[in-house]
């Protein structure tokens, strides 16, 4: 009995020594974890690519992914909002390749005009954002991109984490969809322009790319990553042109209109103006392995919303998406639209359209 007293204090002495110890480094933790979370309040008079009305307030915002890389974005707050009190949010991601102040700064910025809290961010390995290297292609770290933002935003005072909606456009569409079949926090999810970056790298637009080819860009990579690892640099494929020849089909032209133009330029910092778009050769292949429309109806009951230009050459992706998803679900045309015209012209892009689908489902 008598070793019994001691080995129950003994262990009682232990488990307190335990307990304290798993409640210091959870302390420690969520200290850390604040120190890495910046929120600074910015002016948008240094961007081009978007406005932001007098009404809405603009701030540098970074925040870890489970992985711990810091994720940055740009969020917009309503100065009007009662931050005494939690209200839905919006999540919104850039076309692939592109930056958060391409595109998804406009959608941003637009619904917090709308009264909505909104955080526009970079994705892994671009714009302001980690990952190395650079323009590296990872679409499950894309995915957690978004989850991370959810993490980030439904720990805010001033957000309900039962209401968080998600915006992708263009590649990042594909990514929302990825992210919300393992994500149920996403409570309402929308397209623009959607991209299925799966499907378009291995069978590219109308499934115009046999398997031969597919197999000669899979052995370019793989050889690109022998030459990188022996110490080659880094090499891009794809994205925009960076001029117009003659023969440059319609697509491109379409892209470099919004990319290499003061239309939509913008160079991150620690960039060129050349490299924006353009994935790594040796990473790219990646894509070819993402299946982001499989499974898409488990997302069900949840509400998705397909958005796409009725002139898109990007539309097959949208119908394929609406085609599997489940109920409740809309695949909206905008009239007279293509692809690109869904990233920042303001007079095409359905902003009550989108406004409309979140006042009913973030309540």
């Amino acid at each position: 009995m008598k070793y019994l007293k001691l080995f129950t204090a003994g262990t009682l002495l232990v488990f307190g020594f335990s307990c304290n110890k798993m409640t210091q480094q959870g302390t420690a933790q969520k200290e850390q974890t604040l120190k890495t979370e910046k929120m600074e309040k910015i002016s948008s008079k240094e961007f081009t690519t978007f406005k932001v009305n007098d009404n809405v307030e603009l701030y540098k915002v970074s925040f870890k992914n489970q992985y711990k890389m810091d994720v940055v974005g740009h969020l917009f707050i309503p100065k009007n909002l009662d931050r005494s009190r939690k209200h839905p949010a919006i999540i919104v991601g850039h076309p692939m390749g592109a930056v958060k102040e391409q595109s998804a700064d406009v959608y941003a910025s637009n619904m917090a005009d709308r009264g909505f809290i909104a955080l526009a961010i970079d994705l892994s390995f671009w714009g302001e954002s980690e990952g190395e290297p650079r323009n590296a292609v990872l679409p499950d770290v894309y995915a957690e991109d978004f989850s991370a933002a959810v993490d980030y935003l439904g720990t805010r005072d001033f957000v309900d984490r039962n209401n968080i909606g998600v915006i992708g456009v263009c590649g990042s569409g594909s990514f929302v969809v990825s992210a919300a079949k393992i994500d149920p926090r996403m409570k309402a999810i929308a397209t623009v322009s959607m991209y299925d970056m799966g499907s378009a790298n291995r069978n590219a637009l109308q499934h115009s790319l046999t398997i031969d080819q597919r197999k000669q860009i899979i052995a370019q990579a793989a050889e690109q990553r022998y030459a990188e690892f022996s110490g080659a640099e880094v090499k891009l494929t794809g994205g925009t042109v960076d001029k117009l020849e003659a023969n440059t089909d319609p697509i491109q032209r379409e892209f470099y209109d919004f990319y290499r133009t003061p239309r939509g330029e913008f160079t991150p910092k620690g960039a060129t103006k050349l490299t924006t778009t353009h994935p790594t050769l040796s990473s790219n292949t990646k894509f070819m392995n993402f299946y982001p429309f499989e499974d898409i109806e488990t997302i069900s009951p949840r509400p998705m919303l397909f958005i796409t230009g009725d002139h898109a050459h990007s539309k097959e992706f949208s119908e394929d998406a609406y085609k599997r998803a489940g109920q409740p679900k809309e695949l909206f045309y905008v009239k007279g639209a293509g692809h690109v015209d869904l990233y920042d012209k303001t007079d095409l892009i359905p902003f009550e359209k989108l406004a409309t689908f979140f006042k009913k489902n973030l309540k």
